[in-house]
């Protein structure tokens, strides 16, 4: 299994290529086997018909000095056939008799007459006609001699096989060396080919590898082949798609922009009844001054309302700053980013005389590894869609929870539920469906920021009516080692 899994590790440009190399050398090999079988059953079947040769002419010469028992004619017979039969090599020759014995033998030094067959003779023998000892390099034979149908001895012959298996090795070696060369040849030439041919594929690859990781760039003109062809288009339907991304991805985040401009102007225009309201004091107060200044009680009492006012001006300043200042949204979230939203809310609540019912259980001096900005504009855009959804008069609520690691913020609205777009756009795995038909781009942005922190999404129907959207973000390792260290 480690070696499959090795395999498919490697690139496609090479695996290719290298499968390609191991199927020529696999070709080569039973080449080289089929050829050597053949080979090995060529010689066999020639030196059987060359040993039969042998054994019928040895067989006439000694048969008639066998019926008469004349060893010395056995052995003449044999000393001829000796020298009449080099093509064979006969390295030795016995001739026993009809009860087993040795009658004559080409070395009778070794093997004297009339003594037994010596047992590596009988031993030797399978069912060919020629048995071969590779060790040795010798080739064994064996012929019955027969007189009327009755067996009156036997003939047993050794030759020399050392020229075949010579033969077979030099073979061997040739085809190895021959086949090697060859497949090596071709290995190289299909590796180069296939190389060639899956190259496109491998261009294709690392740009579908790089837009994976968020960077999709189009294949420029020059990885385009030559001649066009089934490559070319598909070259060409992906830079389509990518062109394709990119315009909705700019037009998505145009209209991203419109949404949150648009919330603004919404905020907006609550924001300038805030600040005109405590302006409208602020100038009966100065007016109270110019003419009645020296009054000691009148004149703490109008710096005090000048005060507050400007108090509530500053307030309010300050909380579109945090929301909108670029350079803050890198600043880790804190109960104060909170209390901007809760300021912000102020004025659209007060427009639409609904209440916020607040709930956030984070001690003032606790921050979190969360990027404050992007989390701060999330939940201010889910109170704006929870505000636009509750009828006048209701209740829009915010409820914040953190634990030791995560942060869940709870945004619940009085209004008829959101619709499938919406809650699509927020919980599905792939938003992009619901993010193309161009419809709440706020909630897309709270989708972005929830993927880019880790967290998920969950939207359920409130107790009383209305929706409750759950956002649960992770809080980072590094956050909770150093509470842990603090502590």
């Amino acid at each position: 299994m480690r070696f499959f899994a090795r395999l498919r590790a490697i690139p496609v440009s090479y695996r290719v290529p290298i499968l390609v190399a191991l199927l020529m050398v696999a070709i080569s090999a039973v080449i080289s086997e089929r050829v050597l079988d053949r080979l090995s059953r060529t010689q066999e079947s020639f030196i059987d018909g060359l040993a039969g040769s042998y054994l019928d002419g040895l067989t006439a010469a000694v048969l008639p000095a066998v019926l008469r028992g004349d060893v010395w004619e056995v052995f003449d017979a044999l000393d001829r056939s000796q020298r009449s039969y080099q093509a064979l090599s006969p390295i030795e020759a016995v001739v026993t008799g009809a009860d087993g014995k040795v009658l004559a033998a080409t070395d009778p030094t070794r093997i004297p007459s009339f003594s037994e067959l010596p047992e590596a003779y009988a031993s030797r023998y399978g069912a060919r006609t020629v048995t071969f000892d590779r060790e040795a390099d010798t080739g064994f034979a064996f012929r019955d001699l027969v007189y009327q149908g009755q067996k009156i001895g036997a003939i047993h012959t050794a030759f020399d096989a050392s020229h075949i298996f010579a033969e077979r090795r030099e073979i061997l070696a040739t085809l190895l060396v021959t086949n090697g060369i060859l497949a090596a040849i071709f290995s190289l030439g299909g590796f180069l080919l296939v190389r060639r041919m899956i190259e496109p594929m491998r261009v294709l690859e690392d740009h579908m590898r790089a837009a994976a990781n968020g960077v999709a760039e189009p294949i420029s003109s020059r990885e385009f082949p030559s001649r066009g062809g089934e490559v070319a288009s598909l070259f060409n339907g992906y830079n389509a798609l990518v062109h394709a991304e990119r315009e909705r991805a700019n037009f998505a985040m145009q209209l991203a922009e419109e949404e949150k401009l648009a919330s603004l102007g919404r905020l907006a225009s609550g924001m300038a009844h805030e600040i005109n309201n405590p302006l409208g004091g602020l100038f009966n107060a100065i007016d109270t001054l110019k003419t009645h200044g020296r009054t000691p009680g009148v004149r703490d009492t109008s710096i005090s309302l000048i005060e507050r006012g400007l108090n509530g001006i500053r307030e309010v300043v300050e909380a579109a700053l945090a929301t909108y200042r670029p350079e803050r949204s890198a600043r880790p979230l804190s109960a104060d980013d909170l209390e901007d939203v809760r300021v912000l809310m102020k004025p659209e609540l007060r427009r639409r005389r609904q209440r916020l019912d607040w709930q956030v259980d984070w001690p003032a001096e606790v921050a979190a590894t969360i990027p404050g900005g992007p989390v701060r504009q999330a939940v201010l855009n889910l109170l704006l869609n929870a505000s636009a959804a509750t009828p006048e008069a209701g209740a829009v609520g915010l409820r914040v929870e953190r634990t030791a690691d995560q942060l869940t913020i709870s945004v619940s609205d009085e209004g008829p539920g959101m619709p499938k777009d919406s809650i699509a756009m927020l919980s599905d795995e792939d938003p992009g469906p619901a993010v193309r038909t161009g419809r709440g781009l706020g909630l897309w942005m709270v989708r972005r920021m929830v993927d880019a922190c880790g967290g998920k999404v969950d939207v359920e129907a409130g107790p009383s009516g209305g929706s409750v959207v759950t956002l649960v973000l992770p809080i980072p390792e590094e956050t909770r080692n150093e509470r842990s260290h603090a502590a």
